[in-house]
């Protein structure tokens, strides 16, 4: 099965064309399912089989992905009735792109397919009383760089969520276009959330959010994703390491240690190029005064007049160390992240206490605009 689905995936963009081709032809009406453009969306669903197809053989990490994505997936309008239409296009496209298909290789596929698509339904079963989204006003929208913005949004119904998590969005502006982000707030009674957006090349919902949402607009939220796995039952200090937008998740385990406790000592550094790319310091230096316990530090890579810390965050998180004790949450860009935990392991602090989450500008799977973690 993976040899078959590497000769599809290697045809590039010509299977993932020819799927939705033969998808939209047998079952039209699964096409508003889908953006307008495809040009977002087209690579997506083989990121997400390739991830099924890597995890094939072992169903302890798969299953608990696959109950997620039947979750998320009832935000589209995906019902009982549409997996089996998916699956026939699958078939149809490996067998088109393997010279080598057979009657033995089509009967593998058929059971895993059919695995795949009963534990995906009986996830969305189980939250059919749970609404598939969730409308939310903007109440605020703040622009603080060219590219960054500071949205709070306000669900017409409370939306549960933990510290760490994210939630996927969609603005009529880009319709069917979901996207992840992480709130900046743990829950709180009023249920408003923080998010923070950055406009990227080729991210037409990041740039929709700086540069085209504004107060009053009406955004659809989606059901919460466990990214970043943060730990509300730990004790232990924390060391927190942010670049860019990272920085969001981060805050929101501030303010569940300031809401909830434990009582613990935070650490939270935060990487930038130039000082001016420093997007929440009003809010950051806020929340150093009212917490003692929490210390945040900025690292500037590419500044010589700034005053801050010098240095690429990871190098001045290990000279500002030891963090053997800690656990660590690191979020930012991928170069960053990598970075910094390869610092973090040689300075001592253990793989299994070191939790990351990627900000990437193409994400894999069937709607992730982004994240990856560990």
């Amino acid at each position: 099965m993976r040899a078959n689905f590497a000769k599809a995936a290697a045809a590039g963009d010509e299977a993932p064309l020819w799927f939705y081709a033969h998808l939209f032809l047998a079952h039209p009406e699964t096409r508003q399912m889908f953006p307008v453009s495809m040009a977002h969306q087209r690579d997506r669903l083989f990121a997400a089989l390739g991830e099924v197809v890597a995890r094939v053989d072992d169903l302890d990490s798969l299953v608990p992905i696959l109950q997620q994505l039947g979750r998320d997936h009832r935000k589209f309008g995906t019902v009982t009735e549409h997996y089996p239409a998916v699956g026939a296009s699958l078939l149809a496209t490996l067998e088109h792109f393997d010279d080598d298909w057979d009657d033995a290789l089509a009967a593998d596929w058929t059971a895993a397919y059919e695995l795949v698509a009963s534990v995906m339904v009986e996830a969305a079963e189980e939250m059919a009383d749970q609404p598939p989204w969730w409308e939310a006003e903007v109440v605020a929208h703040e622009r603080r760089t060219v590219d960054t913005a500071v949205l709070r949004l306000r669900p017409v119904v409370p939306l549960p969520y933990r510290p760490g998590e994210s939630i996927s969005l969609e603005t009529e502006r880009r319709p069917r276009l979901w996207r992840y982000y992480s709130p900046a707030n743990a829950h709180r009674p009023d249920g408003e959330l923080e998010i923070h957006a950055r406009a990227r090349a080729g991210g037409p919902v990041s740039t929709a959010l700086v540069r085209q949402v504004d107060v009053g607009d009406v955004l659809r939220l989606g059901p919460p994703v466990d990214h970043l796995r943060f730990d509300p039952e730990s004790d232990r200090d924390l060391l927190l390491v942010a670049g860019g937008t990272g920085l969001a998740p981060l805050k929101a385990i501030i303010d569940h240690v300031a809401r909830t406790g434990p009582p613990r000592r935070v650490d939270l550094f935060v990487g930038v190029r130039l000082e001016d790319d420093l997007y929440d310091r009003a809010d950051l230096e806020r929340l150093e005064r009212e917490h003692p316990w929490l210390t945040v530090t900025v690292a500037v890579s590419e500044d010589e007049h700034s005053r801050l810390a010098h240095g690429d965050v990871g190098e001045v998180v290990v000279r500002s160390g030891p963090w053997a004790s800690r656990e660590a949450y690191v979020a930012g860009p991928p170069a960053m992240v990598e970075d910094t935990v390869e610092r973090l392991l040689q300075h001592g602090l253990p793989r299994d206490r070191i939790r990351t989450e990627v900000f990437a500008p193409s994400r894999p799977g069937p709607d992730v605009d982004g994240k990856v973690t560990t």
